[in-house]
């Protein structure tokens, strides 16, 4: 008899989240309370941006790394806009470089000081105008420099360059409804998107097509997001029809049946996917929620697997996550997530046990 199959081997099955102490978290933060299903939060290597209460527009605080502790009422913002910031993106080959989408239709694009703001900022160095609704959605490009997309509640999806503030691609009519989710591939010759009628659908921005789509990915009404995994498998997070949480995963060759579906349970907030190319680990976190559940993607079924989960004390509002390049690998660091509180952000950092 061989008990080889009772435990599955992995690296990754004792992976645990660790808070970091009260001192080292940024204090007295007024998060946005704008109902809107994004992280809230973009963290780099640099700095951390927080989308923030703010009267008559809309503001982000950007906040450099060292600078915890309690952050004083009148620290600088950058507030350009002239509604509700929805969504922030850092740029990935410029650590000073920073996208916000906004209600008031525009996408912005700001420059940020070698050390942090010291006044408030309010010029960007770009605008960018052509959605008719509020933009809900900003993403870089993850190897063209200077290239954004954005998707607004227009229906529309916009891929600009920076650099000269034009439209390069605008993708209209592939969307009948709210656009909740946009994902590149990671050589950024795709992207899918997850829509409020429920399909998921994997677009080729060049041809302004749509490549594969999954009609009723999740039965929910409820909003759903997808992600592009490194092997250009698909991860989806929405609810079924009694409302219960789901996860599912989807070979884009062939879009009839999930490869792995697994329910959560039946709590009501949007699951927020983060994915980690380097150890094919996905992060689950809800909004409303006190935990992050992990789950590892692998080659043979069930192909998800339930890793642990991290759970806290109080809910998240939003969550940052650093990219690889901004963790400290020497204390075997494998992820680090920047939780949001009603007046806090919260580091918590993921790491690997080694003998």
């Amino acid at each position: 008899m061989s008990f080889r199959k009772v435990v599955r081997q992995s690296k990754f099955r004792h992976v645990f989240g660790q808070p970091v102490k009260t001192e080292q978290c940024y204090d007295d933060i007024r998060v946005s309370r704008v109902t809107w299903d994004s992280t809230f939060c973009a963290v780099n290597p640099s700095f951390v941006a927080i989308i923030v209460e703010a009267s008559g527009g809309g503001a982000f605080l950007v906040l450099p790394l060292h600078k915890t502790g309690r952050i004083d009422k009148s620290y600088p913002t950058v507030c350009g806009h002239t509604g509700p910031v929805l969504d922030i993106d850092w740029c990935p080959h410029n650590d000073h470089v920073i996208a916000s989408g906004s209600e008031d239709c525009t996408v912005m694009v700001w420059q940020i000081p070698e050390n942090g703001l010291s006044q408030p900022l309010t010029e960007p160095v770009v605008v960018l105008e052509g959605h008719s609704k509020r933009v809900g959605i900003v993403t870089w490009h993850p190897t063209a420099r200077n290239v954004l997309l954005s998707a607004g509640c227009d229906n529309v999806v916009l891929i600009w360059n920076v650099g000269t503030a034009e439209e390069l691609y605008r993708l209209d009519g592939l969307h009948p409804d709210l656009i909740y989710s946009v994902s590149w591939s990671r050589d950024g010759s795709r992207f899918c998107t997850a829509c409020k009628d429920k399909s998921v659908r994997v677009i080729d921005p060049r041809r302004g097509t749509v490549v594969a789509e999954k009609e009723r990915a999740h039965e929910g009404a409820r909003p759903m997001r997808a992600i592009f995994l490194a092997d250009g498998k698909i991860f989806t997070t929405g609810f079924s029809r009694m409302s219960e949480r789901q996860l599912a995963l989807w070979d884009t060759e062939n879009l009839e049946e999930p490869m792995g579906l697994q329910e959560l349970d039946s709590s009501n907030g949007a699951l927020l996917p983060f994915y980690d190319p380097d150890t094919n680990v996905v992060y689950v976190c809800g909004k409303g929620d006190s935990s992050i559940r992990y789950f590892e993607i692998t080659e043979e079924p069930p192909y998800i697997h339930f890793l642990n989960t991290f759970t806290s004390k109080e809910p998240q509002r939003g969550m940052g996550w650093m990219p690889k390049r901004g963790l400290d690998v020497s204390k075997c660091e494998i992820a680090r997530f920047y939780k949001l509180h009603e007046r806090k952000c919260e580091p918590i950092i993921m790491t690997v046990p080694r003998k």
